[in-house]
């Protein structure tokens, strides 16, 4: 997995709140395909994504606290600030209509930007996310013991004090996400070393998650009223972000595609790439 930018990509920093998004912009003609990352994680995991979405213009970048994007000490990282950052990328670059590509944690971010913004959303593609209560939906095993009251307290401690355990354990849960090993042995090294400095935002976007989860049911109905295309998409060997949470994912929209991906996890994009991009490029 390459830390450089992709091939014809140029680099562009995006101002916010007084700080730069890093992003990286491929040329292409049609809408702008924008990629999302979500956590523990960073742009890069859309490597292996990029050469299947050749001839469209593509926009990723990392959220404020991640991969090169600056990570402002004490800087509120939660869902709302980061639907910010996306509304701060699209802005600056003078997208007028994109196709939003949003994954993991970034899920309550893009469709609220959505939501927000019908009118400049040529296609929304959801894969492996989530965004209010349903059944079915499970925190990974690591995502819960960070974000669980009480016990996150300690949980951080003995990560900040014993660096190997932090690694194991980030090794341990990232690996769990995608079904190849040889992916494995390339992908979770490079992401765990951006991740380290990523750290701060990773802790608070946790202390976040849960009232995001509960908060955004003040919004389903809005969801239901969302007349632009939506394709779910997600890898159906997911353990965390299933198919049951899919399904339901799905049932929000008035005009959702949903495909389950065989042999695929959490991380679809580097389990099937192929098969993702065809979902991106036939859904907008």
């Amino acid at each position: 997995m390459a830390i450089t930018p992709s091939d014809g990509a140029t680099t562009r920093w995006v101002p916010r709140a007084g700080q730069r998004i890093h992003a990286e912009v491929t040329p292409g003609s049609g809408a702008p395909i924008v990629l999302l990352h979500g956590f523990p994680d960073n742009l890069h995991l859309y490597d292996d994504l990029l050469p299947h979405l050749h001839g469209r213009p593509v926009v990723r970048f990392d959220f404020l606290g991640w991969g090169r994007s600056d990570k402002p000490r004490g800087y509120p990282y939660t869902a709302d600030n980061q639907t910010g950052d996306i509304a701060a990328v699209i802005d600056h670059l003078d997208l007028r209509q994109v196709v939003l590509v949003a994954h993991d944690a970034s899920g309550p971010p893009a469709i609220d930007w959505a939501l927000s913004h019908p009118h400049r959303v040529a296609a929304l593609v959801l894969l492996n996310t989530y965004y209010h209560p349903v059944a079915g939906l499970r925190r990974p095993p690591a995502i819960a013991l960070y974000s669980t009251p009480l016990v996150r307290r300690v949980a951080r401690r003995a990560a900040g004090r014993w660096r190997n355990l932090d690694r194991r354990l980030y090794t341990w849960q990232v690996s769990r996400f995608m079904a190849d090993p040889g992916r494995r042995r390339t992908v979770v090294p490079a992401l765990y070393e951006q991740f380290v400095a990523a750290e701060p935002a990773f802790w608070r976007l946790n202390d976040d998650l849960l009232g995001t989860i509960w908060a955004r049911r003040r919004r389903v109905t809005d969801v239901h009223r969302f007349d632009r295309p939506v394709r779910v998409v997600f890898g159906a060997e997911d353990r965390y972000l299933n198919p049951r949470v899919a399904r339901a994912l799905a049932r929000l929209f008035p005009r959702a595609d949903l495909e389950l991906v065989p042999d695929a996890r959490h991380y679809v994009q580097i389990d099937a790439p192929e098969a993702v991009a065809r979902a991106i490029l036939s859904a907008g």
